[in-house]
C-alpha cells in the first residue's frame, strides 16, 4: 500500500551523509541528489542517517536542510526526513497555534493512526515543544471544536478486533437521534467518536446504515458550510474509508484557484509509508487521471520532483 520505493541494495548509512554533505557544498544546492538519497529510504533509514549525519558533521541535518534549501520543497524535505511522530507533532502544533475551523491536520493525526501512533506522537510533542498537544489544543482552540478535538487527540483507545453489536445497535441510535435533534455537538455524539475502538465505531456506523438506510455521513451534510459538521465526517471518513479521505484532500488541494500546497504535502508525505499506493487508485477513479499527472501539472521543479519521487516514481 505504501508507494516509497527503497532501493534493493541500500548503500551504507556514510555513503547516503556523504552524498548529502556533498549535495550542500559547492556552487548551488543538488536539489535532485537530495532527493535521490532522502526520498528513497524508510523512517528507519532517516533516523539512521540523522544520528549518522551529526556525528560526523556536528551538524544536525535538518538545520543543513534548512540552511540549503527553501520554500515548498524545503517543507516537503524536512516533513519528510522528520520521524512520523515528530513529523505528526510538527504537523499538530502549526494547526493547534494557528487554528481554524476548517483545519483537518489534528483530526487525521487523531483518527487516521493506531492509538500507538497517536500515544507516540503525543510523547513526541512533549519532547519537541515542552508542552502536552491536549494544552496546546485547549489553549487555540474554542467553542465545541475543543469539546470535540481535546477528547479526540488524548484517546488512547482498544485496538482490538473485538465488537459488542448489542452496543453499536444502541449507540447507532443515540447518534441518530442526537443528528435528527440538531445536537451535533452533544456530549454523547463526543463520547462515542472519541472513545469507542476503530472496530466498535465500524461496526456503529454500519449499524446505523443498516437501521436508517443511509450512512450517517449523509445525515451530517444539513448544511453544507458548517465547519462542526464537516469536522465529524472528517473525523467518521478517517475511520471507515481513509483512502477516498484523504483523495479528497489532495483533489481539493489541486482543484482551487491555486494549489494548497501545505495540504498536499501533509498528504503525501504522512502516508508515502503507509497507503499512498490506494489513495492513488482513489484519485484515478474519482478523477479519471494518474494522480502523478494531476501533481506534475499543479507543480513545479523540486518540490514536483520530490512528490513525484514519494509518489513512487521511477528514479
Amino acid at each position: 500500500m505504501a508507494t516509497l520505493i527503497v532501493p534493493a541494495a541500500v548503500p551504507p548509512v556514510a555513503e547516503d551523509c556523504e552524498q548529502l554533505r556533498k549535495a550542500f557544498k559547492g556552487w548551488g544546492t543538488n536539489e535532485k541528489l537530495i532527493i535521490s538519497v532522502l526520498a528513497h529510504r524508510d523512517a528507519a533509514q532517516r533516523r539512521a542517517i540523522r544520528r549518522a549525519y551529526a556525528e560526523t558533521y556536528g551538524e544536525e541535518l535538518l538545520r543543513a536542510l534548512n540552511d540549503e534549501i527553501h520554500g515548498k520543497f524545503e517543507r516537503a524535505v524536512i516533513l519528510w526526513t522528520l520521524d512520523p511522530a515528530e513529523r505528526d507533532a510538527v504537523l499538530a502544533n502549526e494547526e493547534a497555534r494557528k487554528w481554524h475551523p476548517g483545519g483537518r491536520a489534528l483530526v487525521e493525526i487523531a483518527c487516521a493512526r493506531t492509538p500507538s501512533q497517536l500515544f507516540a506522537v503525543r510523547q513526541a510533542y512533549h519532547d519537541r515543544f515542552k508542552r502536552s498537544l491536549e494544552e496546546d489544543v485547549a489553549a487555540h482552540v474554542t467553542g465545541d471544536f475543543r469539546k470535540l478535538l481535546v477528547p479526540l487527540v488524548t484517546a488512547y483507545r482498544y485496538d482490538g478486533p473485538e465488537v459488542n453489536t448489542s452496543l453499536a445497535h444502541s449507540e447507532s441510535k443515540i447518534l441518530h437521534e442526537k443528528i435528527h435533534d440538531k445536537a451535533y455537538s452533544d456530549d454523547e455524539i463526543i463520547r462515542i467518536l472519541t472513545t469507542r475502538s476503530k472496530a466498535q465505531l465500524l461496526a456503529t456506523f454500519n449499524s446505523y446504515n443498516d437501521q436508517f438506510s443511509h450512512p450517517i455521513t449523509k445525515d451530517l451534510k444539513a448544511d453544507p458550510k458548517d465547519e462542526f459538521l464537516g469536522t465529524l465526517r472528517a473525523i467518521i471518513r478517517c475511520f471507515t474509508c481513509p483512502d477516498r479521505y484523504f483523495e479528497k484532500v489532495i483533489r481539493l488541494a489541486l482543484g482551487g484557484m491555486g494549489t494548497d500546497e501545505n495540504s498536499l504535502t501533509r498528504v503525501i508525505t504522512t502516508r508515502a509509508e503507509v497507503d499512498l499506493k490506494l489513495i492513488k487508485e482513489a484519485y484515478q477513479k474519482r478523477n479519471s487521471i494518474p494522480l502523478e499527472r494531476a501533481i506534475a501539472k499543479d507543480t513545479t521543479r523540486d518540490y514536483e520532483d520530490i512528490l513525484l519521487a514519494l509518489l513512487g516514481a521511477e528514479y
